[in-house]
């Protein structure tokens, strides 16, 4: 019934099938297995989480590195209840409640548990306050980020760009990002914001508009 789903999904909607394409070869390599291989972090790293939901990744990188910091962003108010509670004591985690992009205030998002999103439109809506990133990372005295894990559900369209602009993406030395295909014109977005990313860091893996892998370039 599944395979039936996106067959018709796929016929109703060609340009989805650079997604479709992808998401068949991620799951034949294993994708999921190289997105969370985080042995080679070093001692002390600084992850951000973008996009806690409830905080599964966060697990995951603290499972393989003990002694990473991690901060996790998680505007909708219900979730970072949840994280807050989830890691209470842990003092290797920050939840912070805001989003962080290309401007400081409020944004409206849409109500959809794991896929609310500032794009999509799900019918039910929450304001959520929103930190232009660079000040969210001079606020912090932050000035290296080891890790970073971007799902947003579209909200990358708009931090990925400020990232860039600001020249905060060379400090990030790994770069995780699930962009998103909510309608066609998102294709030339995301290839606009590659060929930005393309003078700072290597793409070491990608399946497009499932999960790639950015590295920061040391020469």
């Amino acid at each position: 019934m599944a395979s039936l789903k996106r067959w018709l999904e796929r016929r109703r909607n060609p340009w989805k099938g650079v997604f479709f394409d992808a998401y068949k070869a991620w799951r034949k390599e294993n994708g999921q297995a190289r997105l969370t291989d985080y042995a080679d972090l070093p001692e002390g790293a600084v992850v951000f989480d973008v996009g806690g939901f409830r905080g599964e990744w966060t697990d995951t990188v603290l499972a393989q590195s003990a002694t990473a910091h991690v901060h996790v962003f998680e505007p909708h108010p219900g979730f970072a209840e949840t994280l807050r509670q989830k890691f209470r004591g842990d003092s290797r985690v920050t939840v912070h409640e805001l989003a962080i992009g290309s401007s400081t205030g409020t944004m409206e998002l849409s109500d959809a548990g794991d896929a609310s999103s500032a794009v999509a439109d799900h019918g039910k809506s929450f304001t959520a306050p929103i930190q232009k990133v660079d000040e969210f990372l001079s606020d912090q005295d932050i000035r290296h980020i080891d890790l970073m894990k971007v799902n947003i559900e579209g909200g990358e369209y708009d931090l990925l760009p400020a990232l860039i602009d600001t020249r905060a993406i060379t400090a990030l030395d790994r770069l995780q990002v699930q962009f998103h295909l909510f309608e066609p014109g998102m294709q030339p977005l995301r290839d606009t914001i590659r060929q930005n990313l393309e003078k700072s860091h290597t793409c070491t893996w990608s399946y497009p508009f499932v999960w790639e892998e950015w590295r920061r370039k040391t020469s």
